[in-house]
């Protein structure tokens, strides 16, 4: 149990139902010890409000859809107030007041307040047996009218409006549902598909009456029957209400925090109020409302991100599914289907069996998914959302659309259906989401998925694709290739399919491959840094560089000791340095008090004990370029003098190795890179054990690539022979740009070139001319964006040289 005495920022939830529930969950994954959180529910439970339904019909118990009992709240310390209405927020003392006279204070506060039933005004509204079916009581009310049979009319013909008369239903009641519109579920069907459902219900005995408006409610004190504007009539011993939701913005209205339709949220879900935040269904964003519970579970994990710290989620509107909960009717909705792009006369794919009852149809626009229906048969429902959520170009494969993707009819492959798919609608519930649990948690049934997951709990429509989800997972060798291939322990997307992903739907920021791909948490060490370098390797001219992203040392710019004193180690091409430059260093040296002056292993002068303060000021002063002694980069081309000096020279080790250490300066690698130029044999330069290491020869120079000289110990393979330095610099341009788009994040060449193959590398850079020519290209492309993000601004006093001065 958590300690309940927490010192933390004081957070104040007002909402225990599901947005709140949500909110708090997402809270805790990132941030257990950061709050003391007080909850206030005006009801005295929390539960799954869209199983309601099912607790009419007796098939569910108040516990079977509870979200979180006491003990849950008791565990982690969160002060719990059910049946405690706020009424009153005092934003200047930052204090929320109940009914009853409490007041707590808080830092942050979260408005979810869910939203209130629209209620027509229709004379005779007050008459007993008048009620809306919206929350709990609701349904104990609505219950205990039913037990005596009769007739009930339910008003409304969108997807609670059908559930509830389908619960009646099964209670005994003669029903009938009464709608404004011309078919049922207009926002979410076509002609052809409300009428199949209009069919369907009729045929379930209950009766459907179209374009009909409520005049007035009849009876003495009592309804008795409803009178329609154009004439006609219909008994009724009890009428239920759901033609909508308002948001619920009252108590956020009289606080001073600006509403419109409801609270009116930024992109990070915060108000006008800087201390305050809203979710949920009593939000308003960007003009919209909501009132499906996939984006509010979006939103919760938007708000527990910003509270946590990080703040780099934002709320990205995506267009909803949904799935009607009645047994015998299988119904499928997303996207836009009666919008300007979504009418009739819209481009689409159809399906049609009417012998089977089966009809599907997707609404396209300019090659991409906008809209999908499906009735009869849903099992593809997740594949296709997920394509339309993606954007995904579809136009190569119309014909195989509704085919599982080329397969059978029917149910679509596990593998098929991507890891971002929302499987379960009713929780949001990603395909990851369900895997993760499988794999880590060690589950083995649907029962397990559900109390960890909550997935196929609600309405049960996708128990089946859960049930293959199980079977898929437990499979031979899944578990073992998913652990050895992933990116990290916070995603099971490898490599490739993560840089697939980033080419495929244009993804320029490590937020966008996270929110696209679904991260579940704000990332690691290990994969933030990776994602950050595909994006830069996949678009070198239009990539957002994050430097959240970047690990300590690149973010300081130097490399952090264990007294937590930097080193700052300023580039020297080729170990050379003129007067001025010696100057500047030991005068840098003398003003910081820098306790050692090193040479370095790369024929550099390390300036080691840096106080992070002073890292900037430093960095002035040198006026020189940074050696990237931190980075995964080029860190070096160690030279010998070569021929200009030495008696035993053959080439000009020092000039060129000066060229390659420009050529390749400033272009980010998988992992730090040597290079080593020796001018004869003897390499003095060490050459043989560096990433690439040329070694002059009498006429030519040897290539060689791969060798390293640190905890694991390795002579570099002998690449080829050239003749000139001009093919020698293409040939390792070639090799570095290979490494760069093929190599893992973190992987050394050497491992590399072991899982490649020499001969396969030497195929790829050597013999295949253009192929090289190819790589090159790509890589001088990268090297015209590489105005490198670490050598920001130029010092005070100007240019040195003509070179960039870190800042």
């Amino acid at each position: 149990m958590r300690d309940k005495n927490k010192t933390g920022e004081k957070l104040v939830v007002i909402g225990n139902g599901m947005a709140g529930t949500a909110c708090l969950e997402e809270i805790y994954k990132l941030g257990p010890s950061r709050f003391d959180v007080t909850v206030f529910g005006a009801e005295r439970h929390n539960y799954n409000r869209v199983l309601l339904a099912q607790v009419l019909t007796g098939e569910k118990s108040l516990n079977d859809i509870t979200l979180h009992n006491k003990a849950w709240y008791e565990e982690r310390g969160i002060k719990l107030h059910t049946g405690e209405k706020v009424v009153e927020i005092k934003r200047k003392s930052r204090k929320a007041v109940t009914e009853s006279g409490l007041e707590v204070p808080y830092d942050k506060l979260i408005f979810a307040t869910g939203a209130l039933p629209l209620m027509p005004p229709i004379p005779g509204m007050d008459k007993e047996g008048i009620l809306p079916f919206r929350n709990m009581d609701d349904c104990h009310r609505i219950v205990a009218l039913a037990r005596a049979g009769g007739k009930a009319a339910v008003i409304g013909g969108g997807l609670l409006g059908l559930e509830a008369a389908w619960a009646l239903k099964r209670l005994g009641m003669e029903v009938t549902l009464i709608h404004l519109m011309d078919k049922l579920m207009e926002r979410q069907l076509d002609s052809l598909a409300s009428a199949f459902l209009k069919d369907d219900i009729e045929k379930a005995g209950i009766s459907v009456l179209l374009n009909k408006e409520t005049r007035e409610f009849s009876g003495n004190g009592r309804v008795e029957g409803l009178d329609f504007k154009d004439g006609s009539s219909i008994p009724a011993d009890l009428a239920v209400i759901s033609i909508g939701i308002r948001p619920n913005a009252v108590l956020a209205a009289s606080s001073g925090i600006y509403c419109r339709k409801g609270i009116v949220v930024s992109d990070c879900m915060q108000t006008y109020d800087p201390a305050v935040f809203a979710i949920g269904e009593c939000v308003e964003h960007r003009n919209t409302t909501f009132g499906l519970v996939g984006p509010i579970f979006e939103q919760a994990r938007v708000v527990a991100n910003h509270l946590a710290g990080d703040g780099r989620l934002v709320f990205k509107p995506q267009p909803a599914s949904t799935r009607l909960k009645i047994p015998g009717i299988e119904l499928y909705s997303a996207g836009e289907i009666n919008s300007k792009t979504g009418a009739d006369s819209a481009d689409s794919i159809e399906y049609l069996d009417k012998g089977a009852r089966t009809y599907k149809r997707l609404v396209i626009d300019e090659g991409r998914l906008k809209g999908i229906i499906l009735y009869g048969d849903t099992s593809d429902g997740p594949r296709l959302f997920s394509s339309l959520l993606d954007g995904e170009d579809i136009s190569g494969k119309r014909s195989a659309l509704l085919l599982g993707g080329g397969a059978q009819p029917g149910a679509p492959s596990i593998e098929a259906i991507p890891d971002n798919a929302i499987v379960c609608g009713c929780n949001g519930v990603t395909k990851k989401m369900i895997v993760d649990a499988i794999e880590k948690k060690g589950l083995f049934t649907r029962e397990d998925v559900v109390k960890e997951t909550k997935a196929s709990g609600s309405c049960g429509g996708c128990a089946g694709v859960v049930d293959r989800i199980l079977e898929s997972t437990l499979g031979s060798n899944f578990q073992s290739k998913a652990k050895a291939a992933n990116l990290c322990e916070c995603t099971k997307y490898t490599r490739d399919d993560v840089i697939k992903n980033i080419k495929e739907k244009g993804l320029k920021s490590v937020r966008d491959v996270m929110d696209t791909l679904g991260w579940e948490t704000v990332g690691c060490s290990t994969c933030r840094p990776a994602l950050n370098y595909y994006v830069s390797l996949v678009w070198p001219d239009g990539s957002e560089d994050d430097i959240t992203s970047r690990l300590v040392n690149e973010r300081s710019h130097a490399n952090i000791q264990k007294d937590g004193t930097f080193s700052v180690v300023p580039r020297m091409y080729g170990g050379i340095a003129d007067p001025a430059e010696l100057k500047r260093i030991a005068e840098a040296a003398l003003k910081y008090e820098v306790p050692l002056v090193k040479i370095t292993g790369g024929q550099r002068i390390a300036l080691i004990g840096v106080k992070k303060d002073d890292l900037e000021e430093v960095w002035k002063d040198l006026d020189m370029p940074s050696g990237y002694a931190y980075a995964k980069a080029l860190r070096t081309v160690k030279t010998c003098v070569g021929s200009g000096y030495c008696r035993f020279g053959t080439q000009d080790s020092l000039g060129f190795g000066i060229e390659l250490e420009k050529y390749f300066e400033g272009l980010w690698m998988p992992a730090k890179v040597k290079m080593g130029v020796s001018g004869c044999p003897r390499s003095c330069a060490e050459s043989s054990i560096k990433d690439i290491g040329v070694i002059g020869v009498t006429g030519a120079w040897d290539i060689y690539a791969g060798g390293c000289g640190g905890i694991e110990l390795k002579g570099g393979e002998k690449l080829c022979t050239v003749k000139t330095e001009e093919e020698a610099l293409d040939i390792i341009a070639a090799f570095v740009q290979l490494y760069r788009e093929e190599a893992h994040y973190g992987e050394r060449t050497f491992k590399w070139i072991g899982r490649m193959g020499m001969g396969a590398l030497r195929k790829a850079v050597v013999e295949d001319v253009e192929n090289r020519g190819r790589l090159k290209e790509r890589l001088d492309k990268a090297r015209e964006k590489a105005a490198d993000p670490w050598e920001a601004k130029v010092s005070s006093s100007g240019k040195q040289g003509g070179r960039r001065v870190l800042h």
